[in-house]
């Protein structure tokens, strides 16, 4: 079987390297660091904000609510954030991506994320508020003050840059599942620090998958120019505790793996000629087989390993038999579906964020948004005020898709 229809161990080759080095210094400054949270500890990001003296702004959502934030904001000497709850169900401008369709939610076995709704809205504000460069950071991660300055350097040059969490490696399930079996597995570069350039055309969106951020910089990992600024930290925690997990994940697995491998195994070609081939039901049937192939053989590997407890290979092969049996609930078709409903997806994105030019403030911002329950605060309470529904008279600034 040709390597471009095979999972790849590793990424790495669609780097482009940044230097350790100190960074010289930058044209400019992070604009602002944007938090999808989803747990109620902010205090790594508050405090590292303060430091740099770079407006945070946390979207919260699940365990993390405004208020708590706050309290930790007021509370941290220097600090000043923006903090939002983001509502279950919000849909950002009032559009609807075709990647959200029922049949795409089955294939991700009913995942319920929020994430992508976050980010997008960072993308969003940023164009509301004419920020240029803006950091993602999760919250479970570690960063210092240098990993900052470089990202800051790195996107005077470039639209995107990120870095890999390899300490506890930020994988899938399944990949995880393949390094405890035995097998060659590298981390890539993910959202979970990101850096954008968010006034540079190539920006895109982030889908409602599994693997999102992969597609957010595909045409920069097709191109081979994405930017590794290093590696990061992240919070250790059990990938196979809850098998649904892998389910949940199984559907933006492939999808990104599939793509990847493609990238991966035809240098030198563009984004479009990669879809081309991504648009073939004859490509996601053999890449199919090899996932079912691939998953069966890691099941079977840790099956025969004798150095593993029995808990954590049970539980690694119940995670693995989850994510074989969501796999069988998806067609080439549907990939091929999915694939062109994200082209569709990418070019209405472009028509609905905010025209260039836009500054508003960040009452006028959130209004625009439909966002009601907000806090702009600062350390000392000083910079306090919350946010309220206000009619607004003043036209919509964000550009109208097709119906």
């Amino acid at each position: 079987m040709s390597s471009q229809f095979q999972h790849v161990p590793s990424h790495a080759s669609l780097l482009r390297g940044v230097s350790a080095i100190s960074p010289p210094p930058s044209s400019s400054r992070l604009d602002a660091i944007v938090v999808p949270a989803s747990r109620p500890n902010l205090q790594r990001v508050i405090a590292l904000s303060a430091v740099l003296s770079v407006p945070l702004v946390a979207l919260c959502s699940r365990l993390a609510k405004a208020e708590k934030v706050a309290e930790r904001v007021e509370a941290t000497f220097g600090a000043r954030a923006l903090i939002v709850d983001v509502p279950h169900g919000y849909q950002l401008l009032g559009h609807r991506h075709l990647t959200a369709d029922a049949s795409f939610r089955r294939a991700n076995a009913e995942r319920s994320s929020d994430l992508s709704v976050k980010r997008n809205i960072g993308l969003v504000l940023a164009h509301l508020r004419h920020w240029n460069k803006i950091l993602f950071i999760d919250d479970d991660i570690y960063l210092s003050q240098r990993d900052v300055a470089r990202f800051s350097t790195s996107l005077d040059r470039h639209p995107v840059a990120a870095m890999a969490s390899k300490y506890f490696p930020d994988n899938s399930v399944v990949c995880h599942a393949r390094r405890m079996a035995g097998f060659a597995q590298d981390v890539f570069v993910g959202g979970a620090v990101l850096g954008v350039n968010t006034q540079h055309p190539a920006v895109s969106f982030f889908p409602d998958i599994y693997n999102e951020d992969w597609f957010f910089f595909a045409r920069h990992a097709a191109a081979r120019s994405l930017p590794k600024i290093g590696e990061a930290r992240q919070d250790e925690y059990d990938p196979f505790a809850d098998p649904r997990r892998a389910a949940h994940e199984e559907f933006g697995d492939l999808l990104g793996e599939g793509l990847y491998a493609l990238f991966n195994g035809m240098p030198g070609w563009e984004l479009k000629d990669h879809l081309k081939v991504a648009a073939s039901s004859r490509y996601w049937q053999l890449f199919i087989e090899d996932r079912r192939s691939m998953i069966s053989e890691t099941f079977h590997r840790i099956s025969a390993a004798r150095h593993r407890t029995i808990s954590q290979g049970s539980s690694a092969k119940r995670s693995l038999l989850r994510a074989a049996e969501q796999l069988e609930l998806i067609t080439p078709d549907l990939c091929v579906d999915f694939i062109q409903k994200w082209q569709i997806d990418d070019n209405r994105w472009q028509q609905i964020v905010p025209r260039r030019g836009t500054v508003l403030s960040e009452r006028d911002a959130m209004d625009e948004l439909d966002l009601t329950n907000w806090i702009s605060c600062g350390y000392g309470t000083a910079l306090r005020s919350s946010g309220s529904r206000t009619p607004s008279a003043r036209p919509s600034l964000m550009r109208c898709s097709d119906p």
